[in-house]
């Protein structure tokens, strides 16, 4: 019979101390798994997901930013455009999307309005996203033909009252801040036979009053910028806070005899809320270092953009509360649900 050596027998201590050693030897290779798998992203193609047609604002914003993300990191992003519905059909596919870090969701302020202006979502703008990063704000505009005779907002008012019936003014999607602030305008200026004209996107809706199709077009300056330059359209007002650098004598809706009329265009970036988090960080972070360069910043000026470089908690903070903001515009303007 084997005789028992209490001075031989393991410790409480040692046998704890054992276990712990055990366990680091197993979770370490877990944990370098872990982040050797992100170390390494994205492996393949990221996509954002542009809830607008080719040519508005938010599809503009998108290409500059993949481009210079794809120069900056090495990796491959590419632009889905997915317009319709008010950009509800795109901000739906977004969050239907697999939430594995390689689809996210660039969008405008249609996703701070859509939740008081329509009665049914196909997603919940509360709890489906998360934020990444803000990227760029622009103001809006309402602009002419050069050929027209109005060269003030209040000239034009005055036109649609002499022939009610010949004039009308086109707008990118419903719930887009040019949208409302066209019906905003309309309601003003009581002029309830200005017919809107609502188009899928931005660029669509320019090419309406380029074209002759509409009298009057209120969108994002991006698309404009080049015609408005180039003489082909006269740019009435802006919807900023100040007059854009770029455009000096271009009065701004207050100076125009319009109170309480600022309406930006606003494009962020947002993920999936299931998304890993250091796939979130990692474009966050890669988003911000482009867009902080003077070569990015002076593309997007020149292109009609002014850079808002905020990480996902601003990012969030901004569209959580314009919820609220733009509910009261829109209760304000008579706006029905849809």
């Amino acid at each position: 019979m084997t005789k028992f050596n209490k001075d031989s027998a393991p410790s409480r201590r040692g046998i704890i101390k054992g276990a712990a050693a055990l366990a680091a030897g197993i979770a370490a290779p877990a944990i370098l798994n872990i982040r050797s798998a992100y170390a390494a992203y994205p492996e393949r193609t990221v996509k954002f997901i542009v809830a607008n047609t080719p040519g508005g604002p938010s599809d503009l914003v998108g290409r500059m930013v993949t481009a210079a993300l794809q120069q900056s990191t090495g990796k491959t992003f590419i632009i889905e455009n997915i317009g319709g519905a008010g950009s509800n059909i795109g901000m739906g596919a977004a969050a239907r999307a697999e939430p594995d870090g390689y689809t996210f969701l660039l969008a405008t302020n249609a996703y701070s309005v859509n939740p008081a202006l329509y009665n049914k979502l196909p997603y919940d703008a509360l709890k489906d996203f998360v934020g990444v990063s803000e990227l760029v704000t622009t103001p809006n505009t309402f602009v002419v033909k050069s050929e027209l005779p109005a060269k003030t907002l209040k000239e034009f008012v005055a036109l649609v009252r002499a022939n009610p019936d010949k004039f009308n003014v086109s707008t990118p999607p419903i719930g887009t801040t040019p949208q409302i602030a066209a019906e905003m305008f309309k309601l003003r200026e009581k002029l309830p036979k200005l017919q809107s004209v609502v188009f899928k996107g931005g660029g669509d809706a320019l090419q309406a009053v380029l074209s002759g199709t509409t009298q009057l077009s209120v969108g994002s300056l991006p698309p404009a910028a080049a015609h408005i330059k180039a003489g082909t359209l006269r740019c009435l007002a802006v919807t900023g806070e100040a007059r854009w650098p770029d455009l000096p004598d271009v009065p701004t809706m207050a100076e125009a005899g319009y109170k309480d009329f600022v309406l930006a265009v606003d494009c962020v970036l947002l993920a999936p809320a299931k998304t890993p988090p250091e796939a979130i960080k990692w474009l966050e972070t890669e988003t911000l270092k482009v867009l902080g360069t003077p070569e990015m910043k002076e593309k997007l000026s020149k292109a009609g953009f002014q850079v808002r470089p905020k990480g996902a908690k601003d990012a969030w903070a901004r569209v959580t509360k314009e919820m609220e903001l733009f509910k009261g515009i829109i209760d304000q303007a008579g706006m029905k649900k849809l």
